[in-house]
């Protein structure tokens, strides 16, 4: 789908910067897995004995991060959480981290509350693994081990290719995780990752398909992005972009929470996007919440899904041919193109938006 004008001078297009990211990913996924895969055995050795998981990130990254926990639980039967980076750089408080892995994730590296966390992690105990996309950066010094992403440098402020290959990297540290407990045979992941990049790239070449997803968007007032498990993350993620390159005000629920009190609120005014994987218990469910949500007026699209959950949603957008482990890394897609879209219809650059820096930080000083 091109919202571009006809004879447009490419170097000043609106989101240039981020259309060539977006169209980027499926080589810089591959770049990244190629690199990363070969530490695999050593990722193994640090979780030799690991009695937990925990994430330390913000913003795009956190949505990565949520991916990383449900992996570790649902495919790796490691129990996994999240550290918040303000107990680290606002409460100060210790807490004994023996025998956890801390995986902290920032884009930049630079993030000065990941690089705190990180270092309160270590201090309490813990291993930790960064990833990032900057070798160079105080998060990969600092870590027993850094998965360092080859997403190349981002023009745009929002993530893109970054936040994909965060998620590759994730998925690598995951197979690391299954080798421990045999729930795999050794060479699956490295099988499956493989077909990632193609999966992602026959959504791109698909772009066109994300109209549906433009038009609702740009005709109803309130936005709501559900989906829940190994997917919520992405549904996170393509609510946090609207809101980033849209100026939108968007809600991002796991459909559990939709379903108890906030379903009340949905009415005709509402755009209701559901991601749903291919295969995995939580396609019947939001097939369901598909059909329960367009009795009460909203204007329902759905991403992904098997044919049940394509026929029962008003309007349907493909998603990739992954397995529901790997569906994240190419069901965000269609979500970036949306945004991309409807930012230069609405008049906004994606590239620079209000309020946005490459490097996080959350509290002025």
């Amino acid at each position: 789908m091109d919202s571009t004008p006809r004879g447009a001078d490419p170097q000043t297009i609106a989101g240039r910067h981020m259309a060539a990211e977006i169209a980027e990913q499926p080589e810089a996924v591959a770049r990244t897995l190629d690199h990363l895969l070969p530490v695999r055995p050593e990722l193994t050795r640090l979780l030799q004995g690991a009695q937990r998981v925990t994430f330390c990130a913000r913003g795009s990254s956190d949505n990565a991060a949520l991916y990383g926990r449900y992996l570790m639980e649902a495919r790796c039967q490691i129990a996994s959480g999240h550290v918040a980076p303000s107990i680290a750089t606002h409460y100060r408080t210790d807490t004994d981290l023996t025998g956890a892995v801390v995986v902290s994730i920032s884009q930049s590296g630079r993030t000065e509350e990941i690089v705190a966390g990180q270092e309160w992690a270590r201090r309490n105990g813990a291993r930790t693994v960064a990833i990032t996309n900057y070798d160079d950066s105080p998060l990969a010094a600092a870590a027993d081990i850094a998965l360092v992403t080859r997403a190349g440098q981002e023009q745009a402020v929002p993530a893109t290719k970054t936040y994909t290959t965060q998620l590759a990297a994730v998925a690598v540290l995951a197979a690391a995780a299954t080798d421990l407990r045999g729930a795999n045979q050794p060479d699956a992941w490295e099988a499956e990752l493989a077909g990632v990049p193609a999966a992602m790239q026959s959504l791109l070449n698909r772009a066109d398909a994300v109209a549906p997803l433009v038009a609702a968007w740009q005709e109803r007032p309130d936005m709501v992005v559900t989906s829940r498990g190994i997917c919520l993350g992405t549904a996170l993620e393509t609510a946090l972009k609207a809101e980033e390159t849209c100026l939108r005000s968007v809600r991002a629920y796991s459909y559990a929470d939709l379903r108890h009190g906030p379903i009340a609120a949905v009415d005709s005014s509402e755009a209701i996007t559901l991601l749903a994987p291919a295969d995995g218990p939580m396609v019947a469910p939001l097939t369901d919440l598909a059909t329960q949500v367009a009795e009460r007026g909203a204007r329902v699209v759905g991403i992904g899904g098997d044919a049940a959950f394509a026929a029962a949603v008003a309007h349907h957008v493909p998603g990739p041919d992954l397995p529901e482990h790997l569906a994240p890394l190419g069901l965000v897609l269609p979500g970036q193109l949306a945004c991309l879209d409807l930012a230069r219809r609405t008049g906004l650059d994606p590239d620079s938006p209000e309020g946005l820096r490459k490097v996080t930080r959350t509290d002025r000083g």
